[in-house]
């Protein structure tokens, strides 16, 4: 391309870009969009190198190019190199494109552009130097950039900047700080790895060296700010080459940059006058100890001699948390890594030997502080509540709560150290590569006290139960949140003791404070949680005086200055904690009236809590409590109501959560009592009509043009329009319920439904195969209720179905056969479910297309797909595979006549298989296709599915006895594993404590790889529960297929002279189906 064409070029991009950034007018920004669309097809190997030359133009350039521009820009270069990446047809110049991308990175001056450049660079080294290894001259490069930058060449001597040259460094080294190959258990370094760290990570141990004098030394805020952006570029760079692996000129360099880290951590003061300041250093810190983490987890042979110095580094910082009530989020996260640091060393081999030594000090001086009450907890109580508890009093009932991988704080690391510490029992007995001799079986019961025993519980017993209406700010009061946090985090040690032992803590340490008349709320809610975490550990004997407690804590009313909402929820929690564990009420009745009694009287979040409480006390209560069920009903269904928007927005939280306790409620009472009160199930019925009218018919009616109700919650709404035509028997109650409407707008919310995730759309499915099965089922004509603005939705949610997961393409097939056979179509929706047919045809052949060999089970689910489509319309399906790809119809019957009938093993299946290859010889016939191999190869496989199908019909009958014999085997079978299991557990208890011995690298390694290769085992084998797949021809069914195929060979001569059939096959037809002797007459005698 010439100087010309590549500036009209850039003039053309650069005055779309400025199109798409148009907010008032819509019609020009899509205008821009297509046009930008049009100019990279015409000019795709040079569209990127205009697209980054308007990214670095500076404000002189051709014009003044707005910040805004040069955003768009460069975020349109990353979406054109990842289509490039996925799409082979894409065409670009990666060569020179990669070269000026790299020239832009270091030269450009803006923060902001380097950030967003770096994003398309990540894209282009995946590919070119990670994947494809084709850019040699790369490394070189770099390395020549870093040593000749600002910061590390002399004064007056440098062409570029050192951040920019050390954020490709990073760039180059981010992709391997994972596996390449997971499943290979001991990966070698891959030789890019290797090359970078022998080039440039090895190399820049001085350059490490010098930066971290700068950091210590320099006052000058803005020189010190660039040096310690630098480390901090270096810092991640060397975590992301040793995450995962270790090249060997790292290992060299290992023992100076710790002690480089080291400085940097030993002059780190936690207090109120770096939050401002030091914000770089405090990022630097947090990196530091993530490296020692890694390090010792992953590396540990190459850091042992440097333990101790770790160790005495993180204690001190540890001991920092007297602080933690006044830090930000980031000295809290440094505090909390500092914890996890001292936890993994204890870990290790020598790590008792290092540790155990500071375990009173650490208790006292570190961890006790960071569980302790502080200022900032009060604030968070008052000021953000739901943060509160999502840190504190983490729940399972809420999903947005939980102690998850990405959730830090110092006192969740401080009570996972405690908790290390407590089940920590002295040094091995023997050392980790030796074997246990047979003889030192039962060495294991002379172990030594843990430290729970000898150390935590003693030292917790010190802080005494606060008196009654003791003051909030009181030292006894913050202490005793502090003991009881240690005490939640205690459930591995607890679970190694007798029940009682955990029953005598609980009854002398916890429930005497929900005695007091007042006690401060926050230790209530701590209480609550604390019960709810050692659940697992309580004895059966306790349960009742724990509901009793917490019962009581969740009817607590807010106090005059402070919310108890923690508390309740809290409670709640805990509630379900215990009914996960089986640790079950004596008065089911009592707790479901208490629950059911407060929803309504706090906010939407508490609300959701108690639907979500309510929704487990049933499913865990079952027949228990299922005959108060259609009483809650209304309650629960009077307290949603109000939340539901009025008009078509998405349903908050507490909408979603309630829709989701009426399913449980409802479906537990179905399957309970199935025989349950018919005017019950009416009143329950219109109660769910009147709910999804409201959320769904309203709103839509309000609104001036044509709306669609919200998808939210769409699986458990459709389970609950399912359960309203699951009781409806006649065509008046379906009148009453709004059957007909309820079921137009449920097509038109799944029309356009596209969040395909695994049983999140079970409900859908089960609700169209509810809606197509009920005028047979009360008598009604179909039309009336399965209207044509129903089947046209129903059917764009199949289509998308058939290329969802295998589970959703399995259960779209079923209710392809559904929708195209069982409704009884009038003849005005005739054209509708010809249009249909062709869509599930097409959408059926294209998944097929797409699949490996190994997905047998679905290929034939598709296939059989496509024949139902094809019984109906044989014309239409044969000229849309077509025009999907030429040859696609006989490619589709190559693969229907290719099916094994052995793998036909249901009647209707074979039924299917069978009506669809008499019809395909038919038409093949027809077309005069007399001596085409298709023609011989369908005609066979129609025989041999006819002797399969004749098989079933015969077998049919014998399937129950079959049956009853195998469950009494298997019942056998049973108690015998379990006897032998008995016996294995045992063994297995006795061993345990001698077995758990630290593990090895090697050890580590194969288990992630068996890991990988168990997730990847499990993606390409999906399980498929067998009731989600099944076939119903509706009227079809009712047709003698072999009674088709004995007329169609009587009717064509052609068949009749049997030449194409072997011999064996004569003779298998021949002994089930005599009657075939007449047809085939002399000519296959003859061939005998």
């Amino acid at each position: 391309m010439s100087v010309e064409e590549s500036e009209a070029l850039i003039a053309e991009t650069r005055r779309l870009l400025k199109g798409t950034l148009s907010a008032d007018d819509k019609a020009a920004v899509d205008a821009s969009a297509d046009g930008l669309l049009r100019l990279s097809a015409m000019a795709s190997p040079s569209f990127p190198l205009a697209l980054l030359a308007i990214a670095i133009a500076q404000d002189g350039d051709g014009g003044a190019d707005t910040q805004g521009l040069r955003i768009a820009s460069a975020t349109y270069l990353k979406n054109i190199i990842t289509r490039s990446n996925n799409n082979t047809d894409i065409n670009i110049n990666i060569k020179d494109l990669r070269n000026e991308l790299v020239q832009a990175l270091l030269t450009v001056e803006d923060p902001l552009l380097l950030k967003l450049l770096i994003e398309p660079f990540h894209l282009v080294i995946s590919k070119e130097f990670v994947t494809e290894n084709s850019w040699p001259q790369l490394i070189p490069h770099l390395k020549s950039v870093i040593q000749n930058s600002n910061l590390i060449s002399p004064p007056g001597h440098s062409h570029w900047k050192t951040i920019n040259a050390l954020t490709l460094l990073q760039a180059l080294t981010r992709p391997f700080q994972y596996f390449l190959n997971p499943k290979v258990p001991k990966e070698p370094v891959p030789e890019q790895l290797e090359h970078v760290a022998t080039e440039i990570l090895a190399p820049s141990q001085a350059t490490f060296h010098h930066f971290v004098d700068k950091v210590l030394s320099v006052t000058d805020d803005d020189i010190r700010g660039e040096y310690e952006q630098a480390l901090l570029i270096l810092c991640k760079s060397m975590y992301f080459a040793v995450r995962s692996y270790m090249p060997s000129a790292i290992i060299q360099v290992i023992p100076s940059i710790c002690h480089d880290l080291l400085r940097i951590l030993d002059a780190l003061r936690l207090d109120s006058t770096l939050l401002g300041k030091f914000q770089m250093r405090l990022k630097i810190a947090k990196r530091c100890l993530i490296i020692f983490c890694t390090l010792i987890t992953r590396h540990r042979k190459h850091a042992d001699k440097l333990l101790k110095s770790i160790l005495s580094s993180a204690i001190n910082i540890a001991r920092q948390s007297i602080y933690i009530g006044a830090l930000d989020s980031k000295s809290d996260r440094i505090i909390a890594l500092s914890f996890d640091v001292i936890s993994h060393i204890l870990e290790t081999g020598p790590g008792w030997r290092l540790v155990s030594s500071h375990f009173s000090a650490l208790l006292d001086s570190a961890i006790f502080p960071a569980l302790s009450l502080n200022q900032k907890d009060m604030s968070e109580w008052d000021e953000d509540t739901e943060e509160y508890i999502r840190k504190n009093l983490p729940s399972e009932l809420d999903e947005s709560t939980g102690w998850a991988e990405d959730l830090f704080s110092a006192r969740k690391s401080a009570i996972n150290l405690l908790s290390t510490i407590a089940i920590s029992k002295g040094p091995p007995a023997v050392p980790a590569t030796s074997k246990r001799k047979k003889g030192d079986k039962n060495k294991k019961k002379q172990h030594n006290s843990s430290m729970g025993e000898l150390l935590v519980i003693p030292f917790l017993s010190k802080f005494s139960i606060p008196s009654d209406g003791e003051e909030t700010l009181s030292k006894t009061v913050q202490d005793y949140y502090g003991v009881l946090m240690a005490y939640g985090g205690l459930q591995d040690f607890l679970k190694e003791r007798p029940s009682d032992y955990t029953a005598t803590l609980i009854r002398n340490r916890v429930l005497p404070l929900y005695s007091l008349r007042k006690c401060t709320p926050y230790l209530v809610a701590t209480s609550n949680w604390l019960l709810g975490e050692l659940a697992p550990c309580l004895p059966q004997a306790m349960s009742e005086d724990i509901y009793n407690a917490l019962t009581k804590a969740l009817i607590a009313p807010d106090a005059e200055e402070i919310s108890c909402y923690p508390i309740r929820a809290s409670a709640a929690g805990a509630l379900a904690n215990l009914l996960d564990n089986e640790h079950f009420p004596s008065d089911w009745l009592s707790l479901l009236q208490v629950v059911v009694g407060r929803i309504g009287t706090g906010d939407e979040n508490e609300s959701s809590i108690l639907f979500q409480l309510i929704a487990l006390i049933v499913e865990s209560g079952q027949q228990k409590i299922s005959l108060h069920v259609p009483g809650i009903v209304s309650t629960i269904a009077a307290a949603i109501s109000p939340h539901i928007p009025s008009i078509p927005d998405p349903w908050p939280q507490v909408v979603e959560k309630g829709v989701a306790c009426l399913v449980v409620l409802v479906q537990t009472w179905v399957v309970s009592i199935p025989d349950g009160s018919k005017q019950h199930m009416k009143d329950i019925a219109l109660v769910l009509s009147n709910l999804l009218r409201q959320a769904w018919l309203t709103p839509v009616g309000r609104m001036e043009e044509a709306v669609i109700p919200p998808p939210s919650a769409i699986n458990d709404a459709s389970m609950l329009l399912g359960l309203i035509i699951q009781f409806t028997d006649s065509p008046g109650e379906a009148n009453e319920f709004k059957i007909k409407e309820l079921l137009t707008a449920f097509a038109d919310i799944i029309a356009d439904y596209h969040a395909w995730e695994e049983m999140e759309d079970q409900g859908i499915f089960n609700t169209i195969k509810e809606a197509i099965y009920l005028g047979n089922k009360i008598n009604l004509n179909c039309s009336t209720i399965i209207t044509s603005s129903f089947i046209e939705g129903v059917s764009n949610f199949i289509s998308e179905g058939i290329n969802a997961y295998t589970s959703a393409t399995l259960k779209a097939c079923t209710c392809v056969h559904l929708l195209l056979h069982v409704p009884e179509y009038v003849a005005e929706n005739e054209a509708v479910r010809r249009a249909i047919a062709v869509q599930f045809a097409s959408a059926a052949f294209l998944r097929f297309k797409e699949l490996s060999d190994k997905k047998a089970e679905l290929k034939m689910a598709l296939i059989l797909a496509i024949s139902s489509c094809y019984l109906l319309y044989p014309e239409c399906i044969e000229k849309n595979l077509e025009q999907r790809e030429s040859g696609g119809s006989f490619y589709w019957v190559s693969k229907l006549a290719f099916i094994s009938s052995s793998s036909l093993s249901t009647e209707t299946e074979a039924k299917l298989v069978v009506l669809t290859l008499a019809k395909v010889v038919d038409r093949l016939l027809m077309l005069s296709a007399t001596e085409n191999d298709l023609l011989l190869h369908c005609f066979v496989a129609l025989l041999e599915v006819s002797l399969r199908l004749n098989e079933l019909l015969e077998d049919c009958g014998d399937d129950d006895d079959d049956d009853a014999h195998e469950t009494d085997d298997d019942d056998d079978d049973d108690d015998d594993h379990d006897s032998g299991d008995e016996t294995d557990d045992d063994d297995d208890e006795e061993d345990t404590e001698d077995e758990m011995q630290e593990e090895t690298e090697d050890e580590y390694l194969n288990r992630c790889a068996a890991a990988a290769q168990d997730f990847v085992d499990f993606v390409d084998e999906e399980d498929v529960d067998d009731d989600e797949y099944f076939i119903d021809l509706g009227n079809i069914d009712e047709i003698d297929a072999l009674s088709v195929v004995r007329s169609l060979v009587k009717q064509h001569q052609v068949l009749a002279k049997g030449e194409m059939l072997s011999q064996d096959l004569i003779n298998r037809i021949y002994e089930t189906f005599p009657e075939y002797q007449h047809f085939f007459g002399s000519s296959v005698k003859s061939c005998m």
